[in-house]
């Protein structure tokens, strides 16, 4: 079976999906600071070392893989956005492409594919609280922090297809999975019987079930006719009120009081992210579903019941 090369192979997603790519039959490969080998769900998988700083690379982890999955970068709702940070997302992101550019152009190999994550901060806020109208993958980016940051990361990656090889960036939404993540700010409050609604709870979440995420990377990986851009959210999107509430019901029953948290209280406790939290983004995920691929939880109800 192909070798998959993955960087960020130690976060949530990359986790989940390296248990995926091994139940297939793939061996796996990780990119981290420190090399070594970890047990993923009883199988021993390579750790192999890269820098950033000074942009070095494990030679042999290039020259094994046949395709090359780039998750790296650093988190971006972990912490406050000073501008350090707001730094930190950004280099985390471009230098590990350029890393993998440079490395893809000067050591011998035989990738096939890159795949590569985005987000879908690429959009800006939608025009109404509605889904009458869906964000698409061909709109420029929105001149904000994250619109910028996105449009310089999928620059960053652009130049392996000069290299022959295929490109797929992911534009990933908010990911659901029980491991962590945004699902996981979203139950706290209901350890205290409490429904958390942010705002008017009217803005519109793209989500997307981590288990769905994984699979389309997979997707990407054994459909090479598949290349471009793609939305990597589920086809029903949902107001933060309505996440919310399904969420308390599935979880609490009738045991829980919903609140609302008011957006000026969120700007003074989160800062600038607090835009992020607040803003209302409709995206759509109809190219990916022409290509062929196949939700398994479609709706948020079905994703919350699972997890």
């Amino acid at each position: 079976m192909a070798t998959i090369l993955i960087t960020g192979g130690t976060g949530m997603v990359g986790q989940q999906l390296t248990g995926l790519l091994l139940s297939k039959g793939y061996d796996v490969i990780w990119l981290s600071r420190t090399a070594g080998e970890k047990n993923i769900n009883g199988k021993m998988i390579r750790i192999a070392a890269w820098s950033l700083q000074h942009q070095t690379i494990d030679e042999t982890a290039i020259q094994q893989a046949d395709h090359i999955i780039h998750l790296a970068g650093a988190g971006v709702a972990e912490k406050r956005w000073t501008a350090k940070r707001k730094q930190e997302i950004l280099d985390s992101r471009t230098q590990s492409s350029a890393l993998l550019v440079k490395a893809l152009k000067t050591i011998p190999n035989k990738v096939q594919s890159v795949i590569s994550a985005s987000a879908i901060g690429w959009y800006g806020p939608d025009e109404d609280n509605t889904t009458a109208a869906s964000f698409t993958e061909e709109m420029p980016p929105y001149p904000d922090y994250l619109g910028n940051t996105c449009k310089a990361w999928e620059e960053s990656i652009a130049p392996v297809t000069e290299l022959g090889k295929r490109l797929v960036k992911l534009r990933i939404g908010i990911v659901l999975s029980a491991t962590g993540g945004a699902l996981a700010e979203f139950k706290k409050p209901l350890k205290a019987g409490m429904a958390a609604i942010l705002g008017s709870g009217k803005q519109i979440i793209s989500w997307i079930h981590v288990q769905d995420l994984c699979s389309m990377f997979l997707y990407a990986i054994e459909h090479p006719s598949m290349q471009g851009t793609f939305n990597a959210v589920a086809p029903h999107p949902v107001s933060n009120k309505e996440l919310t509430l399904t969420l308390a019901k599935q979880k609490n029953g009738s045991l829980y009081i919903p609140f609302y948290v008011p957006a000026f209280l969120l700007k003074i406790v989160l800062g600038e992210m607090s835009i992020e939290v607040l803003k209302s983004a409709t995206v759509s995920s109809r190219k990916i579903e022409e290509q062929g691929f196949r939700f398994t939880y479609p709706t948020v109800q079905q994703a919350l019941k699972n997890l």
